[in-house]
């Protein structure tokens, strides 16, 4: 051990879901200038928006996968693409998911099955195809995407709400089983940050502030890097105790 904490991870190679936009983008952005290199998983593999060329702008490699989170051969096909590139796979960020909104009475099934196929099946068997590599490796980080929303109910958001709870549990049950390998498995919980993917809502005036207000120790919408900057810790040596977590960074919302 060494006398001071290790945020590097230099040497380190990352692989990103949901990379193109958002949260996903800031991460990747993130990782790269902590020093890993970067595999980018994208539904879409030409909707990178000038990405790889952010990543490599650090001296870091990158690398676009196409990567839809509801299809498991190409959840499949991107991890061992990364492995075949970079012979290694350290950083797993399960960033990909989706919440669709309605009523508990009008939510669709095609809506539900959709939200769970991408949010809670596709985070588990991406991190189980990650989770032979690293425990072939014996070392290993995953990081998955939770969300306020699995701590404090939102109304027209059951479903999405019960996925992130679950991504929550799953994260203790993988850090418990996979541990004995080294593998270190957390999660982040954010409130609303400002992407491409909350704007429509935020537009609104008294949604926005009701949000505003219920961020109750800090009062404002979180920016990407806030989110991004708490992955990085916990993929970084200075997290090397901590596994089966998951860091709330919701300014206070779940503390009222």
């Amino acid at each position: 051990m060494t006398e001071l904490p290790n945020f590097d991870l230099t040497g380190s190679v990352a692989l990103v879901t949901g990379a193109a936009r958002g949260l996903g983008r800031a991460i990747s952005i993130a990782l790269a200038h902590a020093g890993a290199d970067v595999a980018l998983g994208m539904r879409d593999i030409h909707a990178h928006a000038g990405l790889p060329a952010k990543i490599t702008a650090f001296g870091r490699q990158a690398l676009p996968l196409q990567m839809n989170m509801s299809d498991l051969t190409e959840i499949n096909a991107a991890v061992q693409a990364t492995v075949e590139r970079f012979e290694r796979l350290d950083i797993l960020v399960n960033n990909a998911g989706i919440a669709p909104g309605n009523s508990a009475e009008e939510y669709t099934e095609a809506d539900f099955d959709r939200t769970l196929a991408i949010n809670l099946k596709g985070t588990f068997f991406a991190s189980q195809a990650a989770g032979r590599v690293m425990i072939r490796q014996k070392s290993g980080c995953i990081i998955n995407m939770s969300s306020q929303a699995g701590f404090a109910a939102l109304p027209g958001e059951s479903v999405y709400c019960m996925t992130k709870a679950g991504i929550s549990h799953l994260t203790k049950c993988l850090a418990v089983e996979w541990g004995r390998y080294g593998i270190r498995v957390n999660a982040v919980a954010p409130t609303f940050i400002h992407t491409p993917g909350t704007e429509p809502a935020l537009a609104d005036a008294p949604f926005r502030a009701d949000v505003v207000d219920r961020i109750a120790a800090l009062h404002r919408i979180g920016e990407p890097v806030e989110v991004a900057g708490a992955v990085v810790f916990l993929a970084s040596p200075a997290a090397s105790l901590i596994t089966g977590h998951t860091l709330l960074i919701d300014g206070g919302w779940t503390a009222r």
